[in-house]
């Protein structure tokens, strides 16, 4: 290094260099040990967030369980009707959003075919429509004076105000759950092992059976769960299609609000304790088996 004219310059008399204050290298090398309170206030917004939401839920299970209203609501004939029902609708929605469910999944996963864009609206509609119109339009289609209510009479066939008219209300509301979860596992298989299943001989079911849904299974298994959750939950399509009727259509969801009308607090509150107990349940199961993976369908757009 070569001094010129008081000025340091580099060793060749290439440009200067600059002098260094002793006093802006300490101000340098404190200014990393300086805390950033960005991280702290959104730990608090998150954590008042987190007692908005999950504070009013906790009282009412507390409540349910400390006040003794969830252990005498198991003596209560519409609180236990409305829990069978509710099982066993619930069980049979789910058998049929498989059934119904699983090949358009198939279908809407390998994109093959144009139009596919249409399909995935309507499969996706039921999850942002307002289940109370939801309820609205199957009536309009499958109550006797809808679209295929003449026919349906013909037959001798009633749906609406039935349990199968709950059991079709739930499978409307929760099947996009299963589809796009299913989409999104088999949409995730290797194409390769697929090919080379295929290459063995394997025929296209083998395929299918042998490689694509076993390897596709947690998103399948979350796909259910979630769907039977949303099942479960249901309400507007349920009151609009079916009505409440004790015993045939007045599921879990039904009682919280009628006996909330009618005046009997501790069973709504026991009904309705039952159902965050069950919810909170499916949530648990889906992040302890690790699940919640397939459920981002951020990629799906």
């Amino acid at each position: 290094m070569i001094r010129r004219g008081g000025e340091r310059t580099a060793p060749g008399g290439t440009a200067p260099l600059a002098a260094v204050d002793p006093g802006d290298a300490g101000a340098a090398a404190a200014a990393p040990r300086r805390r950033n309170p960005g991280p702290r206030a959104l730990s608090a917004v998150a954590l008042v967030m987190g007692l908005a939401l999950g504070a009013p839920i906790a009282v009412l299970v507390v409540r349910a369980l400390v006040g003794g209203s969830l252990v005498a609501a198991m003596g209560m004939p519409v609180v236990l009707d409305a829990l069978v029902l509710s099982l066993a609708t619930t069980g049979v929605s789910l058998l049929v959003t498989v059934a119904v469910g699983l090949p358009i999944a198939i279908l809407l996963a390998r994109r093959g075919r144009r139009g596919l864009s249409i399909l995935e609206a309507i499969v996706d509609l039921p999850i942002i429509l307002p289940p109370a119109v939801a309820g609205l339009a199957l009536l309009l289609v499958l109550g006797r004076r809808g679209i295929l209510g003449g026919l349906l009479d013909t037959m001798g066939l009633a749906i609406p105000f039935t349990t199968v008219a709950v059991v079709i209300a739930q499978t409307f509301v929760s099947a996009p759950f299963f589809i796009r979860s299913a989409r999104a596992g088999i949409a995730g298989v290797d194409r390769d092992l697929e090919d080379a299943a295929r290459a063995d001989g394997a025929s296209e079911w083998s395929v299918l059976r042998s490689v694509s849904l076993p390897l596709a299974g947690p998103a399948l298994a979350a796909g259910l769960v979630m769907s039977w959750a949303r099942s479960l939950g249901e309400f507007g399509a349920t009151i609009m299609f079916a009505g409440s009727i004790q015993g045939r259509t007045q599921t879990l969801p039904l009682v919280v609000y009628s006996e909330f009308q009618g005046g009997s607090l501790d069973a709504s509150i026991a009904a309705a304790a039952i159902l965050v107990i069950a919810a909170f349940g499916v949530l648990l199961a889906v992040r302890v088996r690790h699940w919640g993976r397939v459920l981002d369908l951020r990629g799906l757009a």
